[in-house]
């Protein structure tokens, strides 16, 4: 992998060296020749400006009158993640591509620290949460350095993978961190940390035959794991390598009406909420669907039926054109950055960011299976909001030191 100074000194065709450090000819830095405006991605803040707001006015209108919620501790969650944002912005996140083993340790860490005892929360069969004065989620955190890991893998064969040994070690890394998030067990995380393992993987050269096998034994083993629980339950009356929740949501996504109790009521309330809204909604809290107990987990997993019901189909329309201005204007920064981890890392955001919105709206229209996977900026949820804006401040770090 090529190394810090390595990167600094990138030729153009010309001869001219490219990269901030590199010195001018009043022999001072490029970064400290622009002007402060330069070196922050502008229309990403706009962008997420008003989609932050649109998420505040949102998660308020869910939770009013819910004592289990409260918009004093999203507000606090917001700004906690400013402060992270510009923590991240000020790191020259180039100092962290040869640091893969200290982040592999680092996502263990994370991941694991829920089995501690005495901090360790269960919350419904899942060992996800800690408790040190407040309740935070450790996993959420470990994404920030799961796309750090995963670049840092992927950037060190310089955007060609062609040996199998290097793949299966790479497959190994990305590995680790999913496997250490499924001892709580907690899927839809998971999920989110194997799409950014995909990402790195295709971003980073793989090569096209190496991700079909890969593909293949991954569908192979999720069929070999039913099939095992199967037997088990068989023998011992109940499942053991799935949660039966977990089964559940998988049989509604193929069947809406196998669970009416459950998974399946979700989705219903969660459809009745979309269609309810119509063109224009009904109105900022005025959302029965969720004020009315109907839907659950409104606030959080269900957020987008609630703006659907409030706001309509035009509100569904402006939410969806704010994401695609973030991905659009993330892809530019990627496109821009002056090393191949950079390009990593804004790639693993923008899958990341692609995979929840994708997964959160169309579990709530049948189109995909019911996870607790969040929306971006929109969900409830300060662990969430603040890993969010820290990886804005890692793209900020991106954009300004090309």
């Amino acid at each position: 992998m090529a190394g810090y100074n390595e990167i600094d000194r990138v030729r153009t065709p010309q001869g001219s060296y490219v990269g901030s450090t590199m010195p001018g000819s009043d022999g001072k830095p490029a970064s400290a020749r622009r002007g402060i405006l330069s070196a922050i991605p502008v229309p990403l803040v706009l962008v997420t400006l008003v989609l932050l707001a649109y998420g505040l006015v949102t998660v308020w209108s869910a939770i009013q009158g819910d004592p289990d919620y409260s918009f004093s501790r999203q507000l606090m969650g917001v700004g906690l993640g400013v402060i992270a944002m510009l923590i991240m912005y000020r790191i020259d996140y180039r100092q962290l591509a040869g640091f893969t083993t200290v982040l592999l340790v680092i996502n263990v860490a994370l991941i694991l620290s829920p089995h501690l005892p005495v901090i360790g929360v269960t919350t419904m069969g899942a060992t996800s949460w800690i408790n040190v004065g407040m309740q935070i989620q450790p996993g959420e955190f470990a994404k920030v350095t799961v796309i750090l890991l995963d670049a840092s893998v992927m950037a060190r064969y310089g955007g060609r993978l062609d040996d199998p040994r290097a793949y299966i070690k790479a497959l190994v890394y990305i590995a680790i961190p999913f496997l250490a998030i499924m001892t709580q067990p907690d899927l839809g995380t998971g999920l989110v940390y194997l799409v950014i393992g995909a990402v790195a993987l295709v971003m980073g050269g793989a090569r096209l035959k190496y991700l079909l096998i890969t593909l293949g034994a991954f569908v192979a083993a999720i069929a070999a794991v039913f099939a095992v629980d199967e037997v088990i339950k068989q023998a011992t009356g109940e499942y053991k390598l799935l949660q039966q929740y977990q089964r559940n949501r998988l049989l509604v996504f193929l069947d809406p009406s196998a669970d009416t109790s459950d998974s399946g009521y979700n989705l219903q309330q969660a459809m009745i909420a979309i269609g309810s809204g119509g063109l224009f909604g009904k109105g900022l809290g005025n959302a029965t669907q969720s004020s009315l107990g109907f839907l659950p987990e409104a606030p959080t997993d269900f957020i987008f039926c609630v703006l659907a019901e409030q706001f309509g189909f035009l509100g569904v329309m402006v939410l969806l054109g704010l994401y695609l201005a973030l991905i659009l204007i993330c892809c530019r920064i990627a496109r821009g950055a002056s090393t191949l981890f950079g390009t990593l890392v804004v790639c693993g955001v923008i899958g990341m960011w692609l995979f929840q919105i994708m997964e959160n709206i169309g579990m709530d229209i049948g189109l995909m299976p019911i996870t607790g996977i969040p929306l971006p900026f929109m969900s409830y949820g300060s662990s969430f909001m603040v890993v969010n804006f820290a990886l804005l401040g890692l793209i900020g770090s991106v954009y300004a030191h090309k």
